[in-house]
């Protein structure tokens, strides 16, 4: 990546389960529809359940800003429970690397996404910046109150038996 052109989103959330579970819930591809904003209509076109590994391509269908497009991304680093790197092969970007790293804490587990991109049609592409860089961390910020919903409950007794 030419590192002039590069943006970066960094966001955090600590969540009172195992890292563990919580690694779980982001390898489940089908979760993605659900922590995303409805308003993107983000669909995966992949056949679910999507068998997550080194390598494994996912397709994607959502809009932005109204006009629909496919998004395409392969795994391109799988170190579970630790993290997972995914990275755009087709969409919306000049490029996307989307990194989730998961660790440990007295208190659970802290979930971390870190995303690097460049917009395309560089440098006309920049003038848009600062409108991309709202959207992608209202996209983050949407993300990790959902994330918070479905997760930042510890789980009961009941509900750790199988």
């Amino acid at each position: 990546m030419d590192a002039s052109m590069v943006h970066t989103l960094e966001a955090a959330v600590e969540l009172p389960r195992d890292r563990a579970s919580v690694f779980e819930f982001f390898a489940d591809a089908g979760n993605l529809e659900q922590i995303t904003p409805p308003e993107l209509r983000f669909r995966i076109i992949t056949p679910l359940p999507v068998q997550i590994r080194q390598g494994t391509i996912i397709n994607y269908r959502l809009r932005l800003y109204g006009i629909p497009f496919n998004w395409q991304t392969r795994i391109i680093h799988w170190e579970p429970p630790v993290k997972f790197i995914d990275s755009q092969i087709k969409g919306p970007y000049r490029s996307w690397i989307h990194t989730h790293r998961f660790s440990e804490t007295d208190r659970g587990t802290l979930m971390e996404d870190r995303v690097e991109y460049q917009l395309p049609v560089s440098p006309l592409g920049e003038l848009v910046s600062t409108l991309v860089k709202r959207q992608v961390k209202r996209i983050f910020d949407y993300r990790q109150a959902t994330i918070l919903q479905i997760l930042g409950q510890a789980p009961s007794s009941r509900s750790l038996a199988r």
